[in-house]
């Protein structure tokens, strides 16, 4: 991610709100003791998919379009 901050929509944080809670407690209920078996990488294309959608109406916008 570049130094510039992505501006998140109101919608947008209330998913990534969502999305983190979920992790978090995807995390609580991984035990450690079996090797870290729960995979968090569907929640966190999720979140990349909402950055993503953030840098490209911030380019937009910066385009004047």
């Amino acid at each position: 991610m570049s130094s510039e901050q992505l501006r998140f929509t109101a919608g947008e944080k209330a998913r990534l709100a969502l999305l983190v809670a979920r992790m978090a407690k995807r995390g609580l209920a991984d035990d450690r003791q079996s090797g870290g078996r729960v995979d968090q990488r569907d929640l966190q294309r999720k979140v990349e998919r909402i950055e993503e959608q953030a840098r490209k109406r911030a380019e937009r916008a910066k385009n004047g379009k």
